[in-house]
Parts: structure tokens; sequence; C-alpha cells
């Protein structure tokens, strides 16, 4: 399956109704059987029904969650690759489809630093 983003966000755990997805790098994941903790009101809501790519590997959970990888560090990269694999590996979650991620702009500013824990695991 192909995404917008608009469609994504629409399976963000808002809807009982609905599964819950999450992307990592344009890869989206099934993790509807994670609910608990993607869910609304679970810890890790916030990566669903979103490509949080930078988050992931920033641990800046507020203002990092964007699939824009621009300025991270090689290390950080290969972070989200882990994540990649974690999802791809899990027994109870399942690649399904890409999101479609606008272009972006080359005048846009990459995003700022923040002072999270850097490394804190979503």
């Amino acid at each position: 399956m192909i995404f917008t983003e608009q469609e994504l966000l629409q399976y963000d755990g808002s809807d009982p109704k609905k599964p819950i997805y999450l992307a990592i790098d344009g890869d989206v994941y099934d993790v509807t059987l994670g609910g608990g903790w993607y869910g609304k009101g679970g810890s890790y809501h916030h990566f669903a029904g979103k490509d949080a790519a930078r988050a992931y590997v920033t641990g800046c959970f507020q203002d990092h969650l964007t699939h824009d990888t621009r300025g991270l560090s090689e290390e950080q990269l290969k972070g989200i690759a882990h994540w990649k694999k974690f999802y791809d590996r899990h027994h109870k979650y399942h690649k399904i489809g890409r999101v479609l991620h606008d272009p972006i702009p080359a005048d846009a500013p990459i995003p700022k630093p923040c002072k999270s824990a850097v490394g804190q695991k979503p």
C-alpha cells in the first residue's frame, strides 16, 4: 500500500475501529497489536500515524516527529536503520507499505537540536 502523509494520519490510534500504523524512513508498519503502546494514551502514541524517523534517534519527541533526516550524523542514520530492523523483525508488527512524502524545500531549515535525552527508546 502507498500512503500520503494525510492518509497515514488517519491511522494514529485515535479511532479504535481503525488499525494503528507508523512509519520510519518511509516504511509503514502495522503496530495495532501494540495498541497499549501506540494507541491513544499510550507511551509511544506520538509515533502513530506519521513518519517520525528523526525522533527515533534524537529522542526529541516534540520537535522531531518528522521524516526529515537532513543533518543527522552517520551514527544517527545507522540508528534509524536499527529501528527499521526492529519493526521488520518484530513478531507482532509487520510492514504494510510506504508513505510518500512531499519534497522538503531546499531552503527549509534543518530541525534544530533539542535537549531531550538522546537515545531514549520508543
